[in-house]
């Protein structure tokens, strides 16, 4: 089978000649070690260099996408994964003043402004500093779902509004599965939206729906380019549980996963959620009565468990089981071990997607990437 096939045939609930594998995220560093080569993927390392791009002027910021998307495409044909992963992560705003090397300034000095500096070793770009303005109250949030509101009316996004998308078709499109996105549903984890749970429910719903709202368009854009697996979702638990109870997720969340759900069904598409953490207290709604066709960014170590989650919900398609905190702490046996785990429940239960669940992080010990390598392709 060709790689899209055996994809295909997993979200599908068909068998499949190997387990398909993928990775969710790679840093910059275990890339550039892939690759032999300083590798322009990762996380906020891409956020940081975007930024040192614009402020090099417009050549170099298109040496910068162009690289970008080149690294991206080298990595997936270096690794040989089944289901791609087309671009990392992007900032593209402007700095208006470079403090040092590793530091810029946004916004206004002399008004709103926050300062970013990007660590080599984590490869992380953060706020470490920023002027004082006071916190929006929970009432004053209504601008901000009036504009999301607005924004719906009309609303038809074409494929040409996806460039990473179109140029991993021409890449790939022949061998190899690529993802669709677009559909995400999530409460922003600021703390004010999560004091507007229990104190102004009504905005928060209207808020979800609002972004569920936009799932129609964007399915038909997705359906247009033949992208059939559409990424969405938003991460909204720790390893301790969600961040709001399942009585708040039953009547927010609920009611805006089923209309993206439905939005993916009406044109064959499969509707996919990611979120790291422990979700089980929310399963029955999140994996049952949401519609959702699959679950990736899989937390093993928060205790989603890859067998349990095929046995209890045995029409979801699954995507990980490797966790990025075994690859980065694990021993070479650990990791081994964890990999084999995950591939014995997707020969025996099928409809899964095995690899690292979420980003492989920077300090990862390069063995450890290979011998998870070396398991999936040797024992697929």
């Amino acid at each position: 089978m060709l790689p899209k096939e055996r994809v295909a045939a997993v979200f599908d609930h068909q068998p499949t000649d190997k387990v398909p594998i993928y990775q969710a995220g790679i840093s910059s560093r275990v890339a550039s070690a892939i690759l032999g080569r300083e590798a322009y993927v990762g996380g906020g390392i891409q956020q940081y260099r975007e930024a040192r791009a614009l402020w090099e002027g417009e050549a170099a910021h298109k040496e910068y996408l162009e690289r970008s998307r080149r690294d991206a495409f080298d990595l997936i044909h270096a690794l040989d994964l089944d289901l791609v992963r087309p671009s990392y992560w992007r900032m593209a705003t402007k700095p208006t003043q470079r403090i040092d090397e590793f530091t810029f300034l946004y916004g206004d000095p002399g008004g709103a402004w926050h300062v970013m500096r990007f660590s080599p070793e984590t490869e992380l770009y953060q706020v470490i500093d920023r002027s004082l303005t006071p916190e929006p109250s929970v009432d004053e949030l209504g601008s901000a779902v009036e504009a999301s509101e607005a924004g719906i009316e009309g609303y038809d996004p074409k494929p040409e509004g996806f460039p990473d998308l179109l140029a991993a078709i021409e890449e790939f499109g022949e061998e190899r599965a690529v993802p669709g996105a677009g559909v995400g549903v999530c409460v922003p984890r600021e703390r004010v939206w999560l004091e507007a749970i229990v104190l102004r429910p009504d905005l928060v719903g209207r808020y979800l729906m609002a972004q569920a709202r936009h799932a129609p368009g964007v399915v038909r854009a997705m359906e247009g380019m033949g992208l059939r697996f559409i990424m969405g979702g938003g991460d909204f638990a720790s390893k301790h549980g969600p961040f709001y109870s399942p009585k708040a997720f039953h009547a927010l969340m609920l009611p805006a996963l089923e209309v993206v759900s439905e939005a993916c069904h009406e044109r064959g598409c499969y509707h996919m959620f990611a979120s790291d953490g422990d979700l089980w207290p929310v399963a029955e709604d999140l994996f049952g009565a949401s519609g959702v066709d699959c679950f990736y960014e899989i937390d093993r170590r928060a205790g989603m468990d890859l067998r349990l989650l095929r046995e209890r919900y045995p029409h979801l398609t699954l995507l990980g089981g490797i966790a990025s905190e075994t690859l980065h702490i694990g021993t070479r046996e650990e990791v081994v071990e964890e990999t084999l785990s995950a591939l014995e429940v997707a020969k025996e239960l099928g409809s899964c997607i095995i690899g690292c669940s979420n980003q492989i992080v920077a300090p990862t010990p390069i063995a450890n990437v290979e011998a998870m390598m070396e398991t999936l392709h040797g024992w697929r």
